[in-house]
């Protein structure tokens, strides 16, 4: 792990230790006084926008760029933001709205630039900074300039991300409790491996045996059999699925036990709205996920019906339809092997290879969330049920894990949004506000019992509770656009793990 002597080393060279507090004078010339050897500070707006750079170890080089507003508009938080898949892009956008609303605001590029997993080739370090020590350090790094430069630190510490921000936001809790007051982490890619795995397993089962140039499944089967799916379980919305019976999506995609030879064509027929044998059992091993040959386990999780036309973004390489998604990250991050071909994977023998040399680096699956839980901390985890992305199996069995240890409700809440995609979008609720929820529990101790909920659409003004894992939003009402008129309600067996 990182040394504290180091970090005060990399934060001397920053220009950002061992000064007196620059909380007096202008702006202008406050912001100025951060500057340093490989650090930037520009007044912009009546803001002060620092960037700089850390460099902990040789191979090292993690930008980042902090954001605050003027100490009478400073609300005394300090947000972090994360970042998406493999890409060093900052979230600009969401930085500039939480600049708004009066937060010192930080991000970093993880320690590369890039947007795929290629950037580690040749430099090993940087899988570690992508795996922790970016958001660690910025973390620290944040909290130091923020004392220069009101003379006080923040009062209160958030982290907020999705997708790889959720996987960054699971790793502050499970590595280093004492770095963030409140955690969000939306639809985590926290068990990296396993999840490209899944995208491996996908890939493998919609060719055929060593064939790169002829995919099974196209978008529009796809298409179609998210279409029949969400058909074919429907039923139960409105009743054990909870919402309403009209719900174009399904509430709980997990009750759906969907048979794919339903779409089978018949004799003589090869074209239209039905599947050839060789497509329905290719949709069967992707609807399975893969299985360890050895033991007959599985070891991906398989994503959930009612996601099926999102599965297209991630069945191969984008521009490389010839190779897997995250191609990369197998030749270079598991195996340092450029001629590692998808069709001499092993899902027992290699799959523990990179599960041995990766997991301690970059997974976030440890249920061992004590200390976090000890120190104050709150974490709130959301997943979208339709997302085809990460599969939501993957946050419920996390969330049941840690459940399992003891009781959860005053400091770690689930919630799944039906209908939702990857991180938003989907027919479903997915417009939630989750950094005033956070912030209401930390600050006040009114922990979230529902979270409400507008639709994807802008035009529509329905809203309905989002509501803590395993409870269901349940139609008690009579106007079903009012969220009051529904109800949050234990689900079935699983509310067992509530404790």
């Amino acid at each position: 792990m990182f040394s504290a002597r180091r970090l005060i080393a990399s934060t001397v060279a920053l220009g950002l230790a061992g000064s007196a507090p620059a909380n007096a004078g202008s702006v202008d010339a406050v912001c100025a006084s951060l500057a340093g050897p490989g650090v930037k500070a520009m007044a912009q707006k009546g803001s002060c926008r620092v960037t700089g750079e850390l460099r902990p170890v040789p191979g090292s080089q993690i930008g980042f760029a902090l954001w605050l507003p003027p100490e009478a508009a400073w609300t005394g938080r300090m947000v972090m933001l994360g970042n998406g898949g493999y890409s060093s892009r900052l979230p600009e956008a969401a930085m500039g709205a939480e600049l708004a609303r009066g937060s010192a605001v930080v991000a970093t590029d993880t320690g590369h630039q890039g947007d795929g997993p290629e950037f580690a080739r040749g430099r090993p370090q940087t899988i570690v900074d992508w795996g922790w020590r970016a958001v660690h350090l910025t973390a620290i790094t944040a909290r130091t300039v923020i004392s220069r430069f009101y003379g006080r630190g923040p009062r209160y510490r958030y982290f907020n991300g999705c997708s790889t921000g959720g996987h960054q936001a699971m790793t502050e809790a499970q590595r280093f409790p004492l770095d963030f007051d409140g955690i969000v982490a939306g639809a985590p890619g926290a068990a990296r491996v396993r999840l490209n795995a899944g995208f491996l397993c996908q890939y493998l089962s919609n060719h055929p045996r060593g064939d790169d140039l002829h995919a099974i499944l196209d978008r529009s089967d796809l298409a179609l059999l998210q279409e029949t799916s969400i058909g074919a379980c429907r039923a139960a919305n409105g009743g054990p699925a909870g919402g309403l019976a009209g719900d174009a999506w399904l509430n709980n995609p997990m009750l759906c036990r969907f048979d794919p030879s339903v779409l089978g064509c018949p004799a003589g027929v090869v074209a239209g709205k039905c599947l050839s044998s060789g497509k329905i059992a290719a949709a069967r091993a992707m609807y399975a996920g893969a299985t360890d040959p050895r033991t007959g386990v599985r070891v991906t999780t398989p994503w959930l019906p009612g996601s099926e036309a999102g599965w297209a973004a991630y069945l191969a390489e984008p521009g490389q339809p010839n190779q897997p998604a995250r191609t990369d990250f197998w030749r270079i991050w598991a195996f340092s092997d450029a001629t590692w071909s998808p069709w001499r994977f092993d899902f027992g023998r290699d799959l523990a290879t990179a599960y041995r040399r990766l997991s301690p680096t970059i997974d976030a699956t440890s249920p061992a969330l004590s200390r976090f839980h000890a120190a104050g901390g709150k974490l709130l985890q959301y997943h979208g049920l339709a997302d085809p992305v990460v599969s939501p199996l993957d946050s419920t069995g996390y969330y049941a894990t840690v459940a399992a240890r003891g009781p959860t409700r005053d400091w770690y809440r689930l919630f799944l949004a039906p209908g939702i995609a990857h991180c938003g979008g989907g027919p479903g609720f997915s417009r939630f506000n989750t950094q005033v929820a956070i912030e209401r529990w930390v600050e006040t101790g009114s922990a979230p019992d529902r979270m409400i909920a507008r639709q994807t659409d802008l035009n529509q003004t329905a809203e309905r509770p989002l509501c803590p894992y395993p409870a269901r939003a349940v139609f008690v009402g009579a106007n079903p656009t009012n969220a009051s008129s529904f109800a949050c309600r234990p689900s079935g067996r699983i509310s067992e793990t509530i404790k």
